[in-house]
């Protein structure tokens, strides 16, 4: 099928990228809706400025929509403007039937099939998957009981999915930071044919949460190895 991909430059929209292709599905345009604050339920917000540095490192085509009223109004505008050049409206949702709902009631609306490849997948199996692909994924938020500051610009490893595991445990943290505990970065990964470099960046803590804000970026060759 031909699809308009959700994405935010995050693990999960990245990774669903990844795994649409995988299943022979072409995606055609991404949709990176812009929300005014962090705030939003529905959409990413930490460092959406730089999706289009990750757009160009793929070689798709990005429209940028800027969250003006209502969310839900804003998406159903969004998949109207691309109604019958594409087949499907594809997620990176995991376990929020918040979201899919809302999406999925959307994308039937303008005929569109929702697909979302990382459906009911185990959160820390999702990790441990992502980085055996060969993702290289950053925190950049944090929201929850046990994750504090220097969690802000941490790349994601084996170590930090055992961490994240842990305060699943003890605080009921989910470990893919699936209702909001953690938002992500992707600088590398098998679709980008550069890499990102983040260069100039600061921290917000506000005491229980905090996010990293990248002022300055850049694509990068990538190592060459062998």
């Amino acid at each position: 099928m031909r699809l308009a991909a959700l994405f935010s430059g995050g693990k999960d929209s990245t990774y669903a990228i990844y795994l649409a292709g995988r299943m022979g599905h072409s995606v055609e345009v991404l949709l990176t809706f812009i929300p005014k604050s962090i705030d939003s339920y529905l959409f990413h917000y930490p460092n959406i400025h730089l999706t289009p540095l990750l757009a160009e490192s793929m070689g798709l085509k990005q429209l940028l929509i800027p969250v003006e009223g209502g969310e839900e109004e804003v998406l159903d505008k969004a998949l109207g403007e691309v109604s019958g050049k594409v087949d499907g409206l594809l997620t990176g949702a995991l376990s929020s039937s918040y979201q899919r709902s809302r999406m999925e009631k959307t994308a039937e609306k303008h005929g569109l099939k929702l697909v979302a490849p990382l459906w009911g997948m185990e959160p820390s199996q999702l990790l441990r998957q992502v980085i055996h692909e060969g993702f290289r994924v950053m925190v950049v938020a944090v929201a929850a009981a046990g994750l504090g500051e220097e969690w802000l610009g941490r790349v994601i490893d084996e170590d930090a999915v055992m961490e994240l595991d842990a305060l699943k445990q003890r605080y009921g943290v989910h470990p893919a930071g699936e209702g909001g505990e953690m938002e992500t970065l992707v600088l590398d990964c098998p679709l980008f044919m550069k890499r990102l470099q983040p260069k100039r960046f600061e921290k917000v803590w506000r005491g229980h949460y905090g996010y990293l804000i990248i002022h300055e970026a850049e694509l990068v060759e990538k190592a060459v190895t062998g």
